[in-house]
């Protein structure tokens, strides 16, 4: 019998179909086993094969409070968390990680002490910049956040595009003003002069009702964005709220 763990579910035409994932090949060593569960979302048998390597490892126990934490099991992530922090207090990732515990259980203030405690081990972190101008965010403190985001892209262009659930550090994503912080990457990308990116972001933050229009005319972030044919288009299509 197939386990249920290695089958995707597929239905067609209302006729469930069961294909075997690709098997994970026994002789990588169970980090790199485990590593590919996650890549799979399949979180629980990612932290089973995790704690068949060496449980020394700092890495390890933070790529286990990854899997939790993807579970959604906060608790566990966080143990496992201060346990790879134990094991390497000079470990950014983790303490990273620690932040964004706080970050979701809405205790930004901690989120911030943890962000700037990682950014003191790790200053080029892009992804630590990020997280700190999204806890920042969440406070209402925009100014502290744009220049947290503009650190941010600096250190890496992509930062704001990556994808990954799953690595050593996590990058927080999740905001209650969704307008407003597409609105603040847009500001970021075009102080930048990456306006494809700004346009983008505006577009996004208008359709999900940003309504502090007059700022696109005020704010100097925009000044060379106005002069462009797809600001001007963007404005003038008015974008339906969805």
């Amino acid at each position: 019998m197939v386990s249920s763990a290695c089958l995707f579910h597929l239905v067609t035409g209302g006729v469930l179909l069961l294909a075997q994932a690709p098997a994970v090949p026994e002789t990588l060593s169970a980090e790199k086993r485990a590593d590919i569960f996650m890549a799979r979302k399949m979180y629980r048998e990612a932290i089973d094969t995790y704690r068949e390597g060496p449980l020394d490892s700092a890495v390890i126990w933070n790529k286990l409070g990854i899997a939790y934490h993807q579970l959604q099991q906060l608790d566990q992530a966080r143990k496992h968390y201060e346990r790879a922090q134990k094991i390497d207090p000079k470990y950014a990732e983790a303490i990273n990680n620690i932040g964004t515990i706080h970050y979701a259980r809405k205790n930004y203030r901690r989120a911030v002490a943890m962000y700037n405690r990682a950014l003191a081990l790790a200053p080029k972190s892009a992804s630590i910049h990020s997280n700190l101008g999204t806890a920042h965010f969440a406070r209402k403190r925009y100014k502290e956040a744009f220049d947290a985001y503009q650190t941010a892209l600096s250190l890496d262009p992509e930062v704001f595009e990556h994808r990954s659930a799953y690595g050593t550090l996590l990058q927080e994503r999740s905001v209650q003003e969704k307008a407003k912080f597409h609105y603040y990457l847009a500001k970021t990308y075009a102080q930048a002069g990456r306006f494809d990116r700004a346009i983008q972001y505006l577009r996004m933050a208008l359709e999900e009702g940003f309504k502090e229009k007059q700022k696109l005319f005020e704010e100097p972030e925009f000044a060379k964005l106005r002069e462009t044919a797809e600001f001007k288009e963007l404005l003038a299509s008015e974008p339906r709220v969805l």
